[in-house]
C-alpha cells in the first residue's frame, strides 16, 4: 500500500493529503514529529535524507519527497479527476498558477515564519542543512504575502477557481497558503471578497477539513 510520511501541522504534507483525499487514494500514514526534529533522527534519515516531509512511499517501493513529483505520479496513475489539466492548455495554465502559489504564496509566508520565529534559529530553511535567520528577509516576507492576498482576491474577481474553470492542484495549494499564513499572523480580510468568498466555497470540500 502507499504510504505517506506526513505531519498534521505543516503546510506542505497537508497538500499532499489533501490530493490523495481528492483522488481517493487509500493509503498508510506515517506520523512523522517535526517539532521535536524527528526528521533529523537518523531513522527518518534513512528513509528519506532530505530530512523533509512530505515523503511518499508507493507501493512498488519507489519514495517520492516533493509535492511536484508526488502530484505528477497520483494524476498519473489516478487520472480521475484530472487534477492537473487534460488539455494542453490546462496543463500548461495550472503548472503556472500552482507555480505562482508556491512563490508568491507558501515560499513568502515560510521565508517570514523561518527567519523569525525563535523555535527555527538556525533553521532558515528545511532540510539536512542549517541555515542562519536573516531578519530582512522576515521583513521582506511579510510584505509579500499582502500582496499574495491581493493577487488571490484580483485573480478571483468573476472566477470560481484559481486557474482553469474547475478545482485543480492550484487550489490545493492556494488554500494550503492562505490558512497557513496565520502563522505570520495574517489572514484575509474585508478588502480581500473574492478571496474570502472562494475560501468559504473550497471549506465545503470535505478534503479540505484534512
Amino acid at each position: 500500500m502507499i504510504t505517506l510520511y506526513d505531519c498534521a501541522t505543516a503546510p506542505s504534507p497537508r497538500r499532499a493529503r489533501i490530493l490523495l483525499a481528492e483522488k481517493g487514494v487509500v493509503h498508510d500514514t506515517v506520523q512523522v514529529d517535526l517539532r521535536n526534529g524527528e526528521q533529523l533522527g537518523e531513522a527518518y534519515r534513512q528513509i528519506n535524507p532530505q530530512c523533509t516531509v512530505p515523503a511518499l512511499r508507493t507501493d512498488d517501493g519507489l519514495l517520492l519527497t516533493d509535492n511536484a513529483a508526488i502530484a505528477a505520479y497520483l494524476e498519473a496513475r489516478y487520472p480521475q479527476p484530472a487534477l492537473l489539466g487534460e488539455t494542453p492548455a490546462e496543463k500548461a495554465e495550472i503548472a503556472s498558477w500552482n507555480w505562482r502559489m508556491e512563490f508568491e504564496g507558501l515560499l513568502a509566508i515560510a521565508e517570514a515564519l523561518r527567519n523569525s520565529a525563535p523555535a527555527m534559529a538556525n533553521r532558515a530553511l528545511p532540510g539536512a542543512v542549517d541555515y542562519p535567520q536573516i531578519p530582512a528577509l522576515a521583513e521582506r516576507g511579510l510584505v509579500r504575502v499582502g500582496q499574495f492576498f491581493n493577487l488571490l482576491n484580483d485573480r478571483l474577481a468573476g472566477r470560481d477557481f484559481i486557474a482553469t474553470d474547475r478545482f485543480s492542484v492550484a487550489d490545493i495549494t492556494a488554500v494550503v497558503a492562505v490558512d497557513f499564513a496565520r502563522v505570520v499572523k495574517h489572514k484575509p480580510g474585508e478588502q480581500h471578497p473574492h478571496l474570502l468568498r472562494w475560501r468559504a466555497v473550497m471549506a465545503q470540500r470535505p478534503s479540505m477539513s484534512l
